[in-house]
C-alpha cells in the first residue's frame, strides 16, 4: 500500500495558469502512473563535465522521494510540480525496450556506453512489476552494448544473471549511491529508498558475482553526511566495491526549496548547520551551475572533505573516479557492440560459446 502524502510543490515557472489561494488542508496524494508516448528512448548529453554521452530513463519521477534529487525540475516540463508530484506522479515509457532496439538498428549507432539512470532511478519500486529496465538491459545484452547502471535500489539483484551476461559479453559498470550512513537521516531525506546497510548488502552480492561496483557518496550533504565519509568507504570496501566517487549536493531551481523544507521539517536540529556549510562549500552560495564546479566544492572546508575522502579511499584500495572522485563510470574499452542481424553479427554463428547467437530471453516474474 502506498503511503499518501500531502501535495507540496514549489511554483512551476512553466505554468502560465497557476493561481495561489488558500483552500485549507491540502488533499492527500497517492500514486498516479502516466504513460509517455515518446518516439525515442536515448537522451544525448553534451555537458563537458559528464563522462557519458547517452543515457536511458524508463521512468520520470521517482518513488524514492529523495529530497535532494537534482532531476526534480524535469517534472515541471510535464506540467507537474517538482515536489510531491515528482514523488508520486510517475511517468513510464512502456515501449522503452522496442525503442532501444530501433536505436541500435540505426546505422549511425556505434555502440557507445549507455548510462541507465542519468535522470531518475531505473530500479525504483515500479520496476518490480513493470520490468522496463530489465527489458532494456536484455536488449543491450543481445546487442552486446556497454552499460553503466546507477541506482540505490536492492531490486537490481533480481537481474543478476542478466548483468553477469552483460559483464561477460560487453562492458558493465554499476554504481550504488550511498550518500548517508545514519538510518534516521536517510529515512528523512530518501524515505522510499532501501536503508544504507541494505545497499551495502547489494554491493556485496554484486561484487561476489564478479561485477565491477562503484560506491558513490552522492550527494555529499555538508554538515550532515560529511561525518559519514570514512564509515561508508570502509563498509563499501569490505563489501567488495572497487571504486569510489564523491559529488557535492546540488540544489538547482525548485530542488532548493524542496530540500530546505524537508530538512527543516524532518531534521530541524541540523538544518541551519547544513545550509551554512553549503554556503561555505560554494563561495557563499547555495547552488552553482558552472560547468566543472556544479558537482564539486570550493574553499578550505570542502578541500578538507575531499582530502579525507581521497586518503580514506586510497588506504582501503578503492580506485577514485575522474576529477578526483567526482564521477566514476570507468574508462572506455574495446567496442563490443554487434547487431544480431548484420553481416558482422552473422559471424557469431561460429562463436564457440554456446549461447553467443541466442537472442536475449525475456524474463518475467
Amino acid at each position: 500500500m502506498v503511503k499518501r502524502l500531502p501535495i507540496d510543490n514549489p511554483p512551476n515557472p512553466w505554468s502560465a495558469a497557476q493561481v495561489e489561494f488558500d483552500v485549507g488542508e491540502p488533499p492527500r496524494q497517492g500514486l498516479e502512473v502516466y504513460e509517455d508516448d515518446s518516439r525515442s528512448i536515448l537522451s544525448e548529453n553534451d555537458s563537458p563535465d559528464l563522462p557519458f554521452r547517452y543515457s536511458l530513463n524508463p521512468y520520470r519521477g521517482c518513488l524514492h522521494a529523495c529530497a535532494y534529487c537534482y532531476a526534480r525540475p524535469t517534472h515541471e516540463y510535464l506540467g507537474f510540480g517538482a515536489g510531491t508530484d515528482f514523488d508520486r506522479r510517475i511517468v513510464i515509457k512502456r515501449q522503452a525496450a522496442s525503442l532501444l532496439r530501433a536505436a541500435f538498428e540505426r546505422r549511425s549507432w556505434t555502440g557507445e556506453t549507455i548510462l541507465f539512470s542519468g535522470n531518475t532511478d531505473c530500479y525504483q519500486p515500479l520496476e518490480a512489476s513493470l520490468g522496463l529496465t530489465r527489458d532494456c538491459l536484455a536488449v543491450c545484452a543481445e546487442y552486446r552494448n556497454p552499460v553503466h547502471v546507477i541506482t540505490k535500489a536492492a531490486l537490481i539483484e533480481r537481474d543478476l544473471a542478466l548483468l553477469e551476461r552483460l559483464h561477460r559479453d560487453a562492458r558493465l559498470g554499476i554504481t550504488i549511491s550511498i550518500p548517508l550512513w545514519q538510518e534516521a537521516a536517510a529515512r528523512a531525506l530518501e524515505p522510499g529508498a532501501p536503508t544504507p546497510a541494505r545497499r551495502i548488502e547489494t554491493v556485496r552480492r554484486l561484487a561476489s558475482a564478479g561485477l565491477h561496483v562503484t560506491v558513490n557518496i552522492g550527494p555529499l550533504i555538508p554538515g550532515l553526511s560529511d561525518r559519514d565519509l570514512p564509515r561508508i568507504l570502509e563498509q563499501s570496501a569490505r563489501a567488495g566495491a572497487q571504486r569510489a566517487a564523491l559529488i557535492l549536493l546540488r540544489l538547482p531551481g525548485p530542488v532548493l526549496s524542496v530540500f530546505e523544507q524537508r530538512l527543516h521539517r524532518e531534521l530541524p536540529l541540523v538544518a541551519a548547520k547544513v545550509m551554512a556549510r553549503m554556503r561555505e562549500a560554494r563561495r557563499g552560495e547555495l547552488q552553482s551551475n558552472r560547468v566543472f564546479e556544479r558537482m564539486t566544492g570550493q574553499g578550505e572546508y570542502f578541500r578538507t572533505l575531499q582530502a579525507v575522502f581521497d586518503a580514506t579511499a586510497r588506504r582501503l584500495g578503492l580506485e577514485l573516479g575522474e576529477g578526483g572522485g567526482a564521477l566514476a563510470l570507468g574508462a572506455p574499452g574495446t567496442n563490443t557492440f554487434r547487431r544480431p542481424t548484420d553481416r558482422g553479427g552473422q559471424l557469431r554463428l561460429f562463436d564457440p560459446r554456446p549461447d553467443a547467437a541466442a537472442p536475449a530471453a525475456r524474463v518475467r516474474g
